[in-house]
């Protein structure tokens, strides 16, 4: 049963911003949101001071790409959007999932 989808609309995004707790380090900003229901949405944000179209692509592919293998530890019913920093740019694929798995503990989010 696949419980992961996306964070698409607007409202969707401002809800987690405006109700979730954040938390940060130097390449992602990580916002999570308890939601009532049995499945996890993700929301990424690549802003245009990033870069171009080809750099922010790239990035949110790194961030699909570090979830996805790390998704599995993630508990269920919450919405989680990851913010990309300016940093990133320079950032590996290995830096990136540290970052995020860093997050995902301090946001208590992993599964005991």
């Amino acid at each position: 049963m696949n419980i992961d989808k996306k964070l698409k609309k607007t409202y969707e995004f401002k809800r987690v911003y405006k109700y979730g707790n954040s938390i940060a380090d130097r390449f992602v900003v990580l916002y999570v949101l308890r939601n009532n229901s049995q499945e996890r949405k993700v929301g990424y944000s690549v802003s245009k001071k990033i870069g171009k179209a080809v750099v922010r692509n790239k990035i949110k592919r790194l961030f699909r790409e570090a979830y996805r293998n790390n998704k599995y530890k993630l508990i269920n019913g919450i919405d989680i959007v990851l913010i990309a920093r300016k940093p990133i740019v320079n950032a590996s694929y290995q830096q990136i999932n540290k970052s995020l798995n860093y997050l995902f503990k301090k946001s208590k989010i992993i599964k005991e």
